[in-house]
């Protein structure tokens, strides 16, 4: 299977303070589904920046290929956390999903026929079609996540970057929403941040823990010790039932991951 992505010894660094990732090293594969965990501040978001070129790198290279060759970028579809979207914003569902094609249209001129057919064809796959003149502002949380999920991959990506998904806290979607996440990977890879482990390891491929550096686990049958090792903030043990994996939490002192649902770093 062709790479589409590889870190190598990525360093990111904010101002002069100490490296927030250091030595860090990724490939990830066509049709890969990729979960990363890790605490508060260790790192997560700002690896997801660095592969979007939101952050300059100090130090390594992220390298992009198509069908195995190095090309300059990829087509990267990008759900952000929901602490990030303006819902006052005057715009309607339909006009977020087109807006996902903007890079795709003609310099100063508008979204054409296809397009337009495009993104209804994505808000029908999204079960948005009775919402398409609704403003974001009136919408669900999970209602509002689909939107943003339509617009992320109505241009069909070769790489789908989740933050933090479960931060729109619909929990009636939310199984709707995994379901549609699995779909969408037979044809696209997909990195997702989650602080839900229990999550990650019953939806996700490999898992990586970022902390900051990255500690890389082939396979989603992680162990307790694994993430003792990696996950030090919150010491975790994994209990499998079925096809639904749940996490039990041993005793701890309060941290942050615990507190938290949102990142900062």
């Amino acid at each position: 299977m062709n790479k589409i992505l590889q870190i190598s010894d990525l360093k990111v660094c904010y101002d002069n303070n100490p490296p927030v990732l250091e030595n860090v090293n990724l490939t990830v594969f066509e049709n890969d589904f990729l979960g990363i965990i890790g605490p508060n501040g260790g790192g997560k978001t700002s690896l997801l920046k660095a592969i979007l070129k939101l952050v300059k790198p100090n130090d390594g290279s992220i390298d992009f290929f198509v069908n195995g060759t190095q090309t300059d970028k990829i087509n990267i579809g990008y759900l952000p956390q929901i602490t990030q979207i303006d819902k006052k914003f005057p715009i309607s569902v339909f006009e977020v999903i087109l807006s996902g094609l903007a890079g795709k249209r003609r310099f100063l001129s508008g979204f054409s026929k296809d397009q337009k057919e495009k993104a209804l064809h994505t808000a029908s796959d999204m079960g948005l079609e009775n919402l398409l003149n609704r403003p974001i502002g009136q919408l669900s949380g999970g209602q509002l996540q689909r939107v943003l999920l339509g617009r992320a991959i109505v241009d069909n990506p070769d790489l789908l970057i989740l933050d933090e998904p479960s931060s729109y806290v619909d929990k009636r979607f939310e199984t709707d929403f995994y379901k549609i996440l699995d779909k969408i990977n037979r044809n696209t890879a997909i990195i997702m941040v989650s602080h839900d482990v229990g999550t990650v390891i019953s939806l996700t491929k490999n898992i990586a823990c970022v902390n900051g550096g990255l500690h890389y686990h082939s396979g989603n049958n992680i162990t307790a010790k694994w993430l003792e090792e990696h996950y030090t903030s919150c010491p975790i043990e994994i209990v499998g039932h079925g096809d639904f994996p749940h996490r039990v939490l041993e005793k701890h002192n309060k941290c942050n991951c615990c507190n938290n649902t949102s990142e900062t770093d």
